[in-house]
């Protein structure tokens, strides 16, 4: 594999906006004896490194890709790190594609696919030669931890590696090429926009995503796992819960997912009371109140970033009212009617329309709707959806919304195959000033959402091990409590 020394003075990335050395005003000054002090007296290191287990499916992704565009250069962006506050970044999370297509988690990096080869252009640890190592605080070792080698990244990806001092001039001359846009600005700039070509290809990987392999299967349910103990994690601390509200379940779901996986999948919804009317409730800063329901929508991304998406709605006193349980249990047969409808072949809308139809027939008994259920469901109408605000199912994998730049023909006008993974996900949401229904219902929100995966003869749940059943609900909540 093709890959410059870095014993050997390799260029300097200077060319690139985020290899500016990053330092600060308030850092103390450096005198010239200082710094040619520290760039003495080190040892080699080199880091433990295994093969990336995505490696081989990866490579079969990058010819398909390539076969998909024969002839042109295709550039997929890592993207780099996001200011989050004055001098302190988000911690980084490389774009979807990138790791699809790699496995990659550096910033910085690119691929280039072109002419039935594959580069990765990648940011290297930082040189002893320089100041970066012990002054950057975006990139210096001494400041964020020692960087993989261009070697250590080849042997674990199974993927040539060159310097990303490099890329400026590989992306130059008159080649074809598309890029996956709006991930790394010094590459859009590098290479002018065409979007009508550059659009086509952000559609084509999002696609190539619909349909998950086997190790993505096991990735997916190790997320899902991992999402239903810390689910168990709040419940074992409900009394700290009833003492510091919202906050504090959504700290503990987080301790679970940094110790066994990346990251949160996405902003994690902890709704007491009427909060769970507002779908995204992400300020968690209530109460949680005896009397009331808390929902809980929440994903733990696994260590190779792939994503669960979760919702239970529990009783705060952990027993549902007879009012709270019959409203519960009929979002639960909305849902299980949605899972009943999936499999191959059918349109992707089947659950969504299978679970509407039990909520509005649901919300016709509760003497809710201005015209009968079958009138409501009609296109022309969609009253119950005052109820129900949203789609019951995205597709779900290294995003939660994943694959979002398909074609409508291929995702939401699409139909079903084995191998999809889908949330099924419905909701009844009755806000606190709605007069249009009895004072009782107001301020009540139910969501039940489960991660299903298409399979040949129907689907399988990947996160069945949280329980769903009112009274199996309330059982586990008092084991865990106990």
């Amino acid at each position: 594999m093709s890959e410059h020394s870095e014993t050997s003075a390799p260029p300097e990335v200077t060319e690139h906006p985020e290899a500016a050395q990053h330092t600060e005003s308030h850092d103390q000054p450096v005198p010239e004896a200082y710094a040619a002090f520290m760039r003495q007296g080190w040892g080699e290191r080199d880091l433990d490194v295994e093969r990336h287990p995505v490696a081989g499916p990866a490579a079969a992704r990058r010819t398909r890709l390539a076969e998909t565009f024969p002839g042109e250069r295709l550039v997929v962006p890592a993207g780099g790190f996001k200011v989050r506050a004055n001098d302190t970044d988000y911690r980084f999370r490389a774009d979807t594609a990138h790791v699809y297509l790699t496995g990659n988690q550096t910033s910085d990096a690119v691929l280039v696919l072109e002419g039935g080869d594959s580069v990765l252009y990648a940011r290297p640890r930082s040189s002893r030669e320089t100041d970066e190592f012990f002054r950057d605080r975006r990139y210096g070792e001494l400041w964020v931890g020692r960087r993989p080698s261009l070697k250590e990244i080849s042997d674990a990806l199974g993927l040539e590696v060159r310097h990303l001092g490099d890329l400026e001039e590989r992306l130059g001359g008159s080649a074809k090429t598309r890029v996956l846009r709006d991930v790394d600005p010094f590459v859009d700039r590098q290479v002018p926009a065409d979007s009508g070509r550059d659009h086509d290809f952000a559609r084509v990987l999002s696609e190539m995503r619909l349909v998950k392999d086997d190790w993505e299967l096991q990735q997916l349910q190790e997320a899902c796992d991992i999402t239903a103990l810390g689910f168990e994690d709040g419940v074992r601390e409900w009394e700290q819960v009833l003492r510091h509200g919202e906050r504090w379940l959504e700290g503990t779901f987080f301790r679970r997912a940094r110790a066994m996986g990346n990251d949160l999948g996405y902003d994690s919804i902890v709704a007491g009371g009427s909060h769970a009317t507002t779908l995204h409730w992400i300020e968690n800063s209530g109460a949680v109140r005896p009397g009331e329901m808390l929902l809980l929508d929440m994903g733990v991304e696994g260590r190779n970033l792939y994503t669960a998406d979760v919702t239970r709605t529990l009783p705060v006193d952990g027993t549902y009212t007879p009012v709270q349980r019959d409203l519960y249990a009929l979002v639960l047969r909305a849902q299980e009617a949605g899972i009943d409808a999936i499999r191959p072949g059918v349109p992707f809308q089947a659950p969504h329309e299978a679970a509407m139809r039990v909520l509005a027939h649901g919300l016709e008994d509760l003497d809710l709707l201005p015209v009968s259920a079958e009138e409501a469901l009609s296109p022309d109408s969609k009253v119950y959806a005052r109820w129900t605000l949203h789609s019951v199912s995205h597709m779900l994998g290294l995003d939660v919304h994943d694959c979002a730049s398909a074609a409508p023909d291929a995702y939401k006008d699409g139909t079903l195959a084995e191998g999809m993974v889908l949330t099924v996900e419905p909701g009844l949401y009755f806000q606190e000033d709605d007069l249009l229904v009895p004072e009782q219902l107001r301020g009540i929100g139910i969501r039940i959402e489960d991660d299903v995966v298409v399979t040949a003869d129907g689907a399988r749940n990947l996160s069945a091990s949280l329980p769903r059943e009112p009274g199996a609900v309330e059982e586990w909540m008092a084991g865990l409590r106990s």
